[in-house]
């Protein structure tokens, strides 16, 4: 009874507000207003009360407002939506994370949280209610999911009655194929709970029996497209199909959108998300702002463009009458921008409050993560730098030439991310290099071993430097390392000094720390503000300068975690301990 009295006192309001006897909350006038509807832009007003706009171009002689808010004849376009981002896995809590998404626009984000609950263990159902806590003080609102792959059965059913987790997420698509029991129950408790079920397709790996497989069983959308073939293949099978610019090469983006525009397939076809992402490369170059800046660049139209990442995003989850369009009975998530071809958020409104201006975070969130600050728990005491010698797979007849595992930064969906090569060999050693370029040393290091160690060594393209290493560490499935050199002593003390952390990334040089990102929170997520987190990254991109590498695009320690999808996707990471366990 209560419920209905509540419903019925806001519409008695709504209606007072609109006859000029209560007042509403906030006026922003003199706006050119998309509406996304009709595909046009109109002079006038936005009037909101209670987190919602209630009124288009109201009778400014009638109502009554508490403020008012001059738009400067700026664009008022809908709040950005970024429909698929591993919120776990941006190394920001989701405080620190809001410093670096909503002054770009985004006020809305469909989160992933597998790798968090996977780091967890047997904590994974406490961290996750934690991770959540005070999500509704956030200056975007996040809509989560319960993890489809790497934890428990339990704690997906778990999750799944969580807020704000709406549905289930990545499932594994790989273990179907031998019809993992734990991907069909995980998939049911999606289905049973009415919630969306996010599909990792792969469809540059998956047999023709699971491209169907799949949406058959009610997967919802499909983020994991690389080329033209693939995005024909998504949207044949009736996928939502988001579009992502994350970790990886610059050009895959452009080769997606450029393939929307030669195809000349319907834009409602497809959302725009992040997948990966550092807060670096956000506050540089923007978020979802700056994909539909890039997408009409590459001849979509600009409110086409908009609409991928905001009323399509929206209506994919079924939510288009809660944002997505600044119409009556929508959240108040409203960008000011002075282009619509060039997204440049002036201001940003979520549920009708101004949270950032000039891409400065204006609203301050007092959360305190400090709580999922873990203690370490070091796993490398019997390692030896021998065991990360670079030992031939075959050497050739002659004698001059090795076969070693080639590892490649971009090599997932577009190349191929592991590839056995031939390389010089001298004097019984391997010469890491390759058509006249020096490459670097790479080797995967399990981190908690039960018996043997499991190890691998090769080459690798993408991170490269003349001494010194880099190393970094990821819990998710199971604790691992990877570390890159040019020599096994170095390499192996610096592992031994990350291997004294919960997580991160540690750059040495003679055996001494020049850099560290230290993730404290279960090995995923730094316990720091954004400004903090953005110094200790770019930190190890300049001690990284120092020892030869030059990197362009994503900061490495981001570059490098990115390998750990491909590594364990592709069967390098065994063996069954975490580091929550």
């Amino acid at each position: 009874m209560m419920h209905q009295q509540a419903h019925y006192d806001h519409v008695r309001t709504i209606f007072a507000i609109l006859q000029g006897e209560r007042e509403a909350d906030l006026l922003l006038r003199n706006l050119n207003i998309l509406d996304v509807h009709s595909e046009s832009v109109h002079q006038g007003s936005l009037l909101v009360y209670g987190q919602r706009i209630i009124a288009l171009d109201p009778d400014e002689s009638i109502v009554k407002v508490r403020e008012v808010f001059d738009g400067e004849g700026l664009y008022a376009i809908p709040g950005l939506i970024d429909a698929h981002l591993h919120f776990d896995a941006q190394l920001a809590h989701p405080a620190a994370f809001g410093e670096a998404i909503v002054p770009s626009g985004t006020t809305t984000i469909f989160a992933e949280t597998l790798d968090f609950a996977s780091a967890a263990g047997d904590e994974a159902i406490e961290a996750a209610r934690a991770l959540f806590l005070g999500h509704d003080e956030l200056p975007y609102r996040i809509y989560a999911f319960a993890p489809g792959k790497k934890t428990s059965v339990e704690v997906t059913e778990a999750m799944l009655q969580m807020e704000p987790v709406i549905g289930l997420g990545e499932l594994a698509h790989l273990s179907y194929m031998t019809g993992n029991d734990d991907d069909f129950r995980k998939s049911a408790l999606g289905r049973a709970n009415g919630g969306f079920v996010n599909c990792h397709w792969g469809v540059t790996a998956l047999p023709d029996l699971l491209l169907n497989y799949m949406p058959a069983i009610g997967a919802h959308n499909n983020h994991d497209v690389w080329n033209e073939e693939d995005i024909e293949k998504s949207i044949r099978h009736g996928f939502h199909t988001q579009i992502k610019f994350g970790v990886g090469s610059p050009e895959v983006i452009k080769t997606m959108l450029r393939a929307i525009v030669k195809r000349r397939w319907p834009a409602e076809n497809f959302q725009l998300c992040a997948d990966n992402i550092s807060v670096d490369r956000v506050l540089t170059k923007g978020h979802i702002d700056w994909v539909i800046s890039l997408a009409v660049e590459m001849g979509i139209s600009p409110i086409q463009a908009i609409k991928m990442g905001t009323l399509y995003a929206a209506r994919s989850f079924g939510m288009d009458h809660e944002f997505g369009s600044l119409a009556p009975g929508r959240y108040a998530d409203i960008v000011l921008t002075d282009s619509l071809s060039k997204i440049n958020p002036r201001y940003v409104f979520k549920g009708g409050e101004l949270v950032a201006k000039d891409r400065k975070l204006l609203k301050t969130v007092d959360l305190d993560y400090s709580g999922m600050v873990k203690e370490p728990r070091p796993g490398l005491a019997d390692l030896t730098p021998e065991q990360l010698d670079l030992v031939p797979i075959e050497i050739s007849p002659d004698g001059t030439q090795a076969k070693v595992l080639l590892f490649d930064v971009y090599g997932r969906g577009h190349l191929k991310f592991s590839q056995e090569i031939w390389l010089p060999y001298q004097d019984g050693t391997v010469v890491p290099e390759a058509d006249g370029v020096r490459l670097s040393r790479i080797s995967v290091v399990q981190r908690y071993a039960d018996g043997e160690r499991n190890v691998v060594n090769g080459v690798f393209k993408g991170v490269s430097m003349d001494s010194g290493a880099v190393s970094t560490f990821w819990p998710a499935p199971v604790a691992y390392f990877v570390v890159v050199g040019t020599d096994s002593a170095e390499m192996h003390a610096n592992l031994k000094q990350l291997d004294t952390y919960v997580g991160g990334c540690i750059v040495t040089r003679d055996r001494q720390v020049k850099a560290a990102l230290p993730l404290d929170i279960y090995g995923v997520m730094a316990d720091m503000s954004l400004t903090e987190l953005v110094d200790a990254t770019r930190s190890i991109d300049a001690a990284m300068e120092e020892l030869g590498h030059r990197n362009e695009g994503e900061p490495v320690v981001n570059k490098l975690l990115t390998l750990f999808i491909s590594l364990d996707r592709f069967g390098f990471m065994t063996g069954g301990c975490c580091a929550g366990a």
